[in-house]
């Protein structure tokens, strides 16, 4: 057990920059603190104590502003930035080495709207949620996804991809196997948002369109000279238009 909270601790120090110390991470940072409840509360709702497990992880949500079910299912180095707000639902399962943001939520919809009466996300390994990330339903996150902040997700997102946006849809795809972190989960200078990029799309083809209208004109009005200068009976004839 200690060595899985110092494991947790480092991992922590190395995802901020702004964590001086392992001792200022553990005893400092609502993240590790709520974790430490919902060790206990989990063990307490997995062995039938139900109503002493939701005791536990109230006194949890009290102490961070962090609320995890008892019930979810968390796996190691789990880190939770800033804290306040976020929602952790009863069915969610979460893996190793990933990173939520404040105000993120993890939440549930009606049992018989999703198969096996799973609620809540599956957020697989390596994922970093943004911060005021709406992640619903009993969908899968893949590994190593990145979830823009503010986004609204509600299917499944591919491995190794970034989603942003209201429904959140894929802008990027990583592009290296190399692990690396990017706080927020929204690179800042080279993910362009898709509803722009689509219009920007659509104005290079109007414009492309409204050049070739323009040459067919420039060429018809040619013609129309060429024309107009040979009268009938004359033996002068128009020089044919070259193209």
């Amino acid at each position: 057990m200690a060595d899985g909270l110092r494991s947790t601790l480092e991992s922590i120090k190395a995802r901020d920059p702004a964590a001086r110390s392992l001792a200022e991470v553990a005893l400092l940072y609502p993240g590790v603190r709520v974790l430490v409840f919902h060790r206990l509360a989990h063990g307490l709702w997995s062995s039938g104590f139900q109503f002493l497990a939701r005791f536990v992880s109230e006194l949890g949500r009290w102490l961070s502003g962090i609320e995890i079910h008892p019930g979810a299912v968390i796996g190691k180095r789990l880190f939770i930035d800033h804290g306040t707000g976020v929602v952790i639902g009863e069915t969610a399962v979460i893996g190793d080495d990933v990173t939520l943001y404040h105000g993120v939520t993890l939440g549930g919809v009606a049992p018989g709207d999703m198969p096996q009466g799973r609620r809540h996300p599956h957020v697989e390994n390596n994922v970093i949620i943004g911060a005021g990330a709406q992640v619903l339903g009993g969908i899968t996150v893949g590994n190593g996804a990145r979830v823009g902040a503010n986004a609204v997700v509600v299917k499944d997102v591919p491995p190794g991809v970034t989603v942003v946006g209201i429904p959140a849809q894929v802008v990027a795809a990583r592009t290296t196997t190399k692990p690396d972190f990017l706080p927020y989960g929204s690179p800042c200078n080279d993910l362009p948002d898709p509803t722009a990029r689509a219009l920007c799309g659509l104005l290079n083809e109007v414009e492309a369109l409204r050049r070739r209208v323009a040459e067919l004109e420039a060429g018809h009005s040619d013609q129309d000279k060429l024309a107009t200068q040979w009268q009938p009976g004359s033996d002068r004839r128009p020089a044919r238009a070259e193209g």
